[in-house]
């Protein structure tokens, strides 16, 4: 049973404790993400342009592959109620509509004072590749209803 006390009156997530979730991708997700963004890049739309960069065909915007990580934060691990406060990615590789994509995180800090996590994430797509990796700070506050 997780303990609980002001700062996490839900329960403390434990270190070590990991989530996951895990999604198709689609060329809808770069239209939607182009409508909220106004990210227009070539090499999210135009196949000849992308084909003639390094990535050798369309991906799709980063805030695509990172959004993975609001879900698996915001309502598995730490859970509802949960923000970034801080990220630290780097992007290892591409992602193309079509790819599946796994975004992880692993507790690796939690403060017992103030409910707020540190966490390891990455994301890899369906054949095994790393296309993001870093950490993230996240402070969660607690919801009633």
């Amino acid at each position: 049973m997780p303990q609980t006390n002001d700062a996490w009156p839900n329960g403390m997530p434990e270190l070590g404790q990991k989530a996951s979730r895990t999604r198709a991708v689609t060329a809808r997700d770069i239209e939607l993400f182009t409508e909220m963004s106004g990210d227009r890049n070539p090499l999210h739309y135009d196949e000849a342009a992308a084909r003639a960069t390094p990535f050798g065909a369309i991906v799709v915007q980063g805030g695509v592959t990172s959004a993975i990580l609001n879900a698996v934060v915001a309502e598995d691990l730490p859970g509802p109620g949960t923000v970034f406060m801080q990220v630290n990615w780097n992007f290892k590789a591409p992602v193309r509509p079509g790819d599946t994509i796994t975004g992880e995180v692993r507790i690796t800090k939690v403060r017992a004072d103030k409910p707020i996590t540190e966490l390891e994430t990455r994301i890899l797509r369906g054949d095994g590749t790393l296309v993001l990796d870093g950490t993230a700070v996240c402070y969660t506050m607690p919801l009633r209803r």
